[in-house]
């Protein structure tokens, strides 16, 4: 492998300006890391699966306010829930890969990666019907930690990634990464990273992703970060969220910290109603349609 630097600068991509990009990362409320501390990999197959009825209704939410998005799903809820994914891909969003069981990649070596990515790929290629394109690595991973992941995942048929956040975080840390699309391999500068959204507010980088920040913060706040950002840097956002966050119902997990409990709990009742609210103030589409990717796979 070529040992490329993992953060060059930003390359121009020619997008869509009417559009941005909405991704759902499909997991269950149990497999996320904020529940790691408790919850352990071993003990997943004996816990009720939540994520199918916390889908569709997402997907409902996509049908009421006539969006299309990027379902970024485990390889493990695929095997667990097949028909969910191919209603996914009937309701005409994208299926793509978030990896097999949520496995960050800086805990992987390089060949772990590639069996695992090469694995989801297959799994979610045979029960969708659909090319994989994309990938979303498990907590925003990809960063200087593995700078020989983008180039595994062009080797193993994959158009792009959209992995990272650029921001400072106590789990992902990439503050000096490109906050556009970007080609990091300069062999194959079709391949491209695509991070989820941030603006500047006062010379600092400030997420408008999604996620635990936009049920953190009062919707006016997010929606004007959103609209500061592709007004000034003229490019679409890019917003992620995951189908726990729109099931306030769910099991509360005892034994976490105070840190933990108020990141993955906070505001899970509200959420519904701030995504459709977004969802009708913004045009919203999949990632493949957002960004030149299709055009690259009718090419190859």
């Amino acid at each position: 492998m070529s040992g490329a630097t993992t953060f060059p600068e930003a390359t121009a991509v020619k997008v869509r300006s009417d559009l941005n990009a909405i991704s759902v990362d499909v997991e269950d409320y149990f497999q996320v890391w904020a529940l790691s501390e408790v919850i352990k990999r071993e003990d997943w197959d004996s816990i009720p699966l939540r994520v199918e009825q916390a889908t569709r209704t997402v997907l409902d939410l996509f049908d009421r306010t006539q969006s299309k998005g990027t379902f970024f799903t485990l390889g493990w809820v695929a095997e667990k829930a097949p028909s969910l994914i191919r209603e996914i891909a009937a309701r005409g969003h994208e299926v793509a890969s978030h990896g097999y069981d949520h496995t960050k990649v800086f805990d992987q070596s390089p060949d772990e990666f590639r069996a695992d990515i090469r694995k989801t790929k297959h799994i979610l290629e045979d029960v969708s019907g659909q090319p994989v394109k994309g990938f979303r690595a498990a907590g925003f991973s990809l960063d200087d930690r593995s700078p020989w992941a983008h180039e595994i995942l062009c080797e193993e048929g994959y158009l792009y990634s959209s992995s990272v956040h650029p921001i400072a975080h106590d789990h992902y840390n990439a503050p000096d990464a490109p906050r556009f699309a970007w080609a990091p391999l300069k062999e194959n500068s079709d391949f491209l990273e695509i991070p989820v959204s941030t603006t500047l507010f006062g010379g600092r980088r400030v997420s408008c992703a999604g996620g635990g920040w936009f049920r953190a913060m009062p919707y006016a706040i997010s929606s004007a970060l959103l609209k500061r950002m592709t007004s000034t840097d003229g490019q679409p956002a890019v917003f992620y969220f995951h189908p726990w966050e729109v099931d306030p119902e769910q099991p509360k997990v005892s034994g976490l910290s105070r840190k933990s409990r108020l990141r993955h709990y906070l505001n899970l009742d509200r959420m519904e109603g701030k995504l459709e609210r977004l969802l009708r103030a913004m045009q919203w589409g999949r990632i493949d349609e957002v960004f030149p990717v299709k055009e690259m796979q009718e090419a190859a």
